[in-house]
């Protein structure tokens, strides 16, 4: 038969290859489709609230190996600082040396009350040491309420104060909450108190 001449045994190879060719294409276009599906995106996770109701915060330049004191205090305790770190009220988190015995170069202190005295608030920063030998150290303070355990912490006040000497203890601020946890209108101020010397 003439027609059949243009046919040779390889026919039958090339089909074949054809046919797993586009069931390997079929293959990964499925694998591709339910790649999506085999590992879903993370659910967000649940807001978390900072511990404690009156928070304050100290910060001063990462970069300065310098040991920067907070010290708080609450109205009817006695002042919470590196050398007594918890009273009635407040606790120090922790006392940061700058660099020295730290696994972060973060330079960052805080104090958590426990509850939201009604009162006059004081709170000092001091400089302990200054390695890094800078003649000024700016320094940020924050101040955030959480008047209930269900209500998230709101900041209240933020200021940046400079230290320039060794010892030097400055009032970053004096404020004043009332019974629900609300800053006293015209109670903020900086009148010098200090609080490192007085430890009772």
């Amino acid at each position: 038969m003439e027609g059949l001449d243009h046919f040779d045994d390889n026919t039958g190879d090339t089909v074949f290859r054809d046919i797993i060719f586009l069931a390997l294409a079929g293959f990964v276009a499925i694998v591709l489709l339910l790649l999506p599906h085999l590992n879903p995106p993370a659910k967000a996770e649940a807001e978390t609230n900072a511990p404690g109701n009156v928070i304050v915060e100290l910060r001063w330049p990462d970069e300065l190996n310098s040991d920067v004191d907070l010290w708080v205090e609450a109205p009817g305790d006695k002042p919470v600082g590196y050398s007594n770190k918890g009273g009635v009220s407040f606790n120090l988190l922790r006392d940061d040396l700058g660099n020295l015995a730290d696994a972060t170069r973060m330079n960052y202190e805080v104090s958590y009350s426990r509850g939201v005295p009604s009162g006059e608030y004081t709170v000092n920063v001091h400089l302990y040491r200054n390695l890094s030998g800078v003649g000024t150290i700016p320094v940020t303070v924050v101040i955030s309420v959480k008047p209930s355990e269900e209500a998230p912490a709101k900041q209240i006040l933020a200021t940046g104060v400079k230290l320039e000497h060794e010892g030097q203890e400055l009032t970053a601020f004096r404020f004043s909450l009332d019974e629900k946890g609300q800053l006293v209108s015209g109670s903020v101020h900086d009148l010098p108190r200090a609080l490192r010397a007085r430890k009772s």
